[in-house]
């Protein structure tokens, strides 16, 4: 979610998210620990809304309106070496690739933008109605989340939606489901204001496990608590390797999940 809400909205935000994220935590969904593997630099001013692993490279969406960009970084440095601003106006919010283009979704403006990945050019744009939060992909779909339960199914070249996911945890539909990684099947999500990751089975919308990243995250020294949160999941399929971030976050962390 987004810091253009008002206090009152964003605490009954919070409020609403927290109840509906109790309900789900109980004990009939298994929760797993985590390790850090390996700490990476991250730029402490990305507010990151996107994030994925292709190549060797880390590639990045940053949000707000100010700042708001497509950034393509060196895991081991944090080095950027390549960038592109998001059209002024827009807030930024998550990317995708898909074979030679790379599309990043705004926030509540319903228009995604398509830019050459090798370039970085601008060479197209989409709309689609609701907002847009963020994407993740497998080898025939994208799956993008817009703060709702449901995840929607896209086509890759045409960037259409053609299916939804309504996700659910014990039952309970999950609420702000936020940045999305394809992991081994699964589609791994970032609940908005959270410190838990969500494995979502894409075949019937459960939550079949949460990640608790709890004392990650507040070991963070963050200025803005209720912003600055966890969010930006990419996964290495080739070596195996997880990597996770957060909004002004100064590092990025490969993390093995389970004992």
């Amino acid at each position: 979610m987004k810091p253009a809400f008002s206090r009152n909205a964003l605490a009954v935000c919070l409020t609403v998210t927290l109840a509906t994220t109790a309900c789900a935590h109980s004990d009939s969904i298994p929760v797993h620990p985590y390790r850090i593997i390996h700490t990476y630099p991250h730029d402490p001013t990305a507010f990151t809304e996107g994030l994925f692993y292709e190549d060797g490279y880390l590639y990045e969406s940053t949000g707000e309106f100010e700042g708001a960009g497509v950034r393509k970084v060196k895991l081991e440095t944090g080095e950027v070496v390549q960038r592109r601003d998001t059209p002024a106006g827009y807030f930024g919010e998550g990317i995708i690739a898909s074979g030679q283009r790379i599309l990043q979704l705004s926030w509540k403006q319903g228009v995604g933008f398509i830019y050459d990945k090798a370039t970085f050019k601008l060479i197209d744009q989409i709309r689609y109605p609701g907002e847009g939060w963020a994407m993740t992909r497998d080898a025939d779909h994208i799956y993008m989340s817009d703060g709702t339960p449901v995840i929607r199914i896209l086509d890759p070249q045409t960037f259409a939606q053609t299916g939804s996911i309504s996700v659910t945890a014990n039952g309970e539909p999950l609420q702000q489901i936020n940045e999305l990684e394809w992991v081994k099947g699964k589609i791994y999500a970032n609940v908005w204001q959270t410190a838990r990751i969500a494995q979502i089975d894409p075949k019937t919308g459960h939550v079949v496990g949460w990640i608790d990243m709890t004392k990650l995250v507040e070991a963070q020294k963050v200025g803005d608590p209720e912003n600055d949160v966890l969010n930006g999941i990419a996964y290495d399929a080739a070596r195996d390797r997880l990597f996770v971030t957060g909004k002004r976050w100064g590092a990025v962390y490969e993390v093995g999940v389970g004992r």
